[in-house]
């Protein structure tokens, strides 16, 4: 049995593929974002131009937020562009990032995604915490 180093592994090697997490559009509503997030069973939507150049990202948390602290029907509030509520400069990291330096900032961060951009910001993918541990425990009796 060998354990996987840590260091020896990239983000490339265990990200979310483009198709396996929400992307919208930045011209997209609120309610588009909580529907790709429900369609993906994921709390995070990385919001990007036509182009798949990364704006920024909305999580469940942060629609969480808005609804207590903007007093408006939710109809309203679920039609406002959701350009006006993502975190426009998050925590980014790039593919060739190891394994242990992703996940250190996930520690010290507290959150469970980072988007994955190239050097010329096109979202590339997705760095869940879980596909990682599941990469981790599944590799313990695997050589790579």
């Amino acid at each position: 049995m060998s354990i996987v180093d840590k260091d020896d592994v990239s983000v490339n090697n265990v990200m979310l593929n483009l198709n396996e997490f929400p992307i919208i559009q930045k011209r997209a509503i609120l309610k588009d974002s909580l529907e790709q997030m429900s369609l993906f069973k994921l709390g995070i939507a990385c919001v990007v131009e036509e182009n798949e150049t990364f704006v920024g990202l909305i999580t469940d948390g942060d629609i969480r937020r808005i609804l207590l602290s903007i007093q408006k029907p939710l109809s309203a509030l679920f039609m406002e562009d959701v350009l006006d509520h993502i975190a426009e400069s998050p925590t980014v990291i790039t593919p060739e990032m190891s394994l242990s330096d992703a996940t250190k900032i996930m520690g010290l961060k507290r959150i469970w995604d980072l988007p994955v951009v190239s050097e010329n910001k096109k979202l590339v993918g997705l760095f869940h915490l879980h596909r990682a541990l599941e990469f981790l425990f599944s590799s313990k009796d695997k050589k790579i």
